[in-house]
């Protein structure tokens, strides 16, 4: 099941896309990794899902990986009596720790840590930034506010504060249960939400430790001042395109969205876009033109991975959204100016041996003719800057460790094989080769490049590089011991 695309397409499931012919049908569509918002669901729900992912995986034998999204924080403001209220434009509103139902100039904001660290002049979003609040004056009980854009607020909306750093752990009591539940699952990538400084990722890390890899996600200004920061302490990043659309002025995401994409890549750190990407398709069967020209973008920059949520989840059409995410890659991949884009974007980052074996690999592979690279990986290393490179030829990951593989399905270009120990190096180019024939990437006197490291199984010791046919005769012929 070869996959003609570099890009990988994450599929959130839910209500649309609960038993396993309609997951089955979406990991044939296209769907590389499977979200599971812990957001919605209760854990009953998230095991059977999982369960459901991993009979595919052993159905097919393709590794598949499994991100859990945690919720994060949520603040909300509290009820009203009326069920809602209706604020002018100029009007005064007060937010308070008060629990009596609200009414037209006041309401619950049963958020203490929210009034501890705003000053005058704070600008406060709620419903999704619908409604927008200036602070007049405030205290640790209390924000009276103007009113600067009004509407409608109802019971429990969202409040987004963009201005502060809040006092507030990106683990929320509900997401500690949930981190718990989903790292006994088993599940390969956690995304972590509210992420505002470095601090919140090295806390999920003291908890997490190895069992999963850390996907921060960048949704508050205050983690975009940081970026750099958040990213060296990441596995990976994603660029949560709603959250942050509130809190900054839309103008502002396409071009911190390259930014980041960029960094992702210069870093060998796999990076999501999401959020409202095929938007539409919720409810019909084909995108509109803006958001295939979304997808595309994403593609042009180099992201690793673009993200369906409701499409998938809730929608209408979850195959064909799928569908439609594998030919939008498949098609601009196709395109020479992509090509150009994404090498004249390369930037030279070597300073290991193993940075120079990688950049000795794609240069070869794309002067010559070589079908493929593999990459022999402990920890999954050497395929990240292998994909890095962003070689012309596929690249095929070889690695025991059924974990690295998952990890690596969400990054650009790989394409991950399941393959016991070795413990001599020609042994290890016959199993590429063996590889690279069973995926259908060469036969007979192709050749392909193997990257591994000697002694093997130590990660890290990336250090040696082949040229080999995929014919086991002709490597038992020619190659060295």
């Amino acid at each position: 099941m070869r996959r003609l695309r570099n890009l990988k397409v994450v599929a959130t499931l839910g209500p649309a896309s609960d038993d396993y012919d309609m997951i089955r049908n979406l990991f044939e569509a296209g769907a590389d990794v499977f979200r599971l918002n812990m957001s919605h669901g209760a854990h009953e729900e998230i095991a059977r899902r999982h369960a459901i992912i991993r009979q595919i995986e052993q159905d097919t034998g393709r590794p598949i990986a499994i991100l859990a999204d945690l919720q994060g924080p949520k603040l909300r403001c509290g009820v009203f009596a009326d069920g809602a209220a209706e604020l002018e434009d100029g009007q005064d509103f007060r937010l308070d720790l008060d629990p009596a139902p609200g009414e037209g100039h006041r309401v619950q904001l049963p958020h203490p840590e929210i009034f501890a660290a705003l000053e005058p002049g704070t600008t406060l979003l709620v419903n999704d930034g619908k409604i927008r609040l200036r602070v007049r004056a405030c205290g640790p009980d209390f924000a009276d506010c103007e009113v600067v854009v009004g509407g409608t607020i109802s019971n429990r909306k969202g409040v987004n504060v963009p201005d502060v750093v809040l006092p507030l752990a990106a683990l929320s009591d509900k997401d500690r249960r949930d981190l718990a539940f989903v790292l006994e699952l088993g599940v390969d990538w956690i995304a972590l939400s509210f992420v505002q400084r470095p601090e919140d990722v090295t806390e999920a890390r003291a908890i997490i430790g190895e069992r999963a890899a850390i996907l921060s996600k960048i949704e508050k200004p205050a983690a975009v001042k940081c970026f750099d920061e958040i990213l060296a302490v990441s596995d990976g990043i994603m660029v949560a395109r709603g959250d942050l659309g509130v809190e900054i002025p839309v103008q502002n995401v396409p071009p911190i969205q390259k930014r980041l994409v960029h960094a992702c890549r210069m870093a060998a750190k796999p990076v999501i876009v999401a959020t409202q990407m095929l938007e539409s398709m919720i409810e019909s069967p084909m995108p509109t033109r803006a958001e295939v020209s979304d997808v595309a973008t994403a593609i042009y920059e180099g992201a690793d991975a673009v993200m369906l949520s409701a499409e998938s989840a809730a929608g209408q059409y979850p195959i064909e959204a799928v569908t439609t995410m594998n030919n939008v890659a498949v098609e601009v991949e196709s395109d020479p100016t992509y090509r150009t884009i994404i090498e004249s974007s390369r930037q030279a980052s070597r300073t290991t041996v193993a940075d120079g074996i990688v950049a000795a690999a794609r240069e070869i592979a794309e002067t010559t003719d070589i079908k493929a690279i593999c990459c022999f990986t402990e920890s999954g290393t050497t395929a990240l800057k292998t994909a890095r490179e962003r070689p012309r030829v596929p690249i095929l990951a070889l690695t025991p460790y059924a974990a690295t593989a998952r990890r690596l399905c969400l990054s650009w270009g790989i394409n991950c094989f399941f393959n016991d120990k070795v413990e001599r190096f020609k042994m290890a180019v016959v199993s590429a080769a063996r590889a690279a024939r069973a995926g259908g990437y060469g036969d007979g006197e192709d050749r392909i490049i193997v990257i591994a490291g000697l002694p093997f199984n130590i990660p890290g010791s990336t250090n040696i590089l082949r040229v080999a046919p995929c014919e086991e005769r002709l490597i038992f012929n020619v190659e060295p011991e």
